[in-house]
């Protein structure tokens, strides 16, 4: 369990499957940029059965607030075989929880734990390039934008561009720091004074 100071990260239980379903199948929650595909309940069982929803190269974890809410989701896979890293997706699974910050400390908590559990040097996430939201998220999360995929993917009747955010290793504050609530501002800090050196 990775506890922030408004949201708690753990591992789905069997018992969260059927209300996770539940929220991830009603289309008046569901984000205009997510996939309108649906989930069965005793698909995920039979998945969750496999794996716990974690593994080597993919996982998954609930958002949750201090009661133990469902808030949303934020997960890890690899996606083309010969990069480098991971690739990093999540949503909001309420639409009244939609704007309240959760994804902004979900990620940077869930980034700096996998740069500790994993021998790897960068993250990246992929958001669709009207998604301004998302992108805001991502850069206040410290990922740098690194380019444009034009009409990289089909979602609800037309291609989208995609936009590249990356995380590299030392770009991270320590899974410690973001706990504290320190991690970001020393970075940033950090950051402006080897700027104003070169000045």
């Amino acid at each position: 369990m990775l506890e922030g100071k408004n949201v708690v990260l753990r591992l789905l239980k069997e018992e969260d499957l059927e209300e996770f379903v539940r929220l991830y199948n009603d289309a008046s929650h569901r984000g205009e940029y997510y996939p309108i595909s649906l989930r069965s309940l005793s698909q995920s069982r039979k998945e969750f059965q496999e794996n716990g929803w974690w593994d080597e190269h993919q996982g998954r974890m609930l958002i949750t607030d201090k009661e133990g809410l469902i808030l949303g989701c934020i997960f890890f896979f690899k996606g083309a075989q010969y990069q480098e890293g991971y690739e990093i997706g999540y949503f909001v699974l309420r639409r009244e929880n939609r704007g309240r910050g959760i994804i902004s400390e979900a990620l940077p908590l869930f980034s700096a734990y996998l740069f500790e559990l994993k021998p790897i040097e960068r993250l990246y996430l992929l958001t669709a390039g009207d998604n301004i939201p998302s992108q805001k998220v991502a850069r206040k999360a410290g990922y740098q934008h690194e380019g444009t995929l034009r009409k990289a993917f089909f979602l609800r009747g037309k291609h989208h561009d995609c936009e590249v955010f990356s995380l590299l290793r030392e770009e991270c504050p320590s899974l410690k720091e973001i706990m504290k609530g320190e991690g970001r501002r020393e970075k940033d800090e950090g950051r402006r004074m080897k700027v104003e050196g070169r000045r």
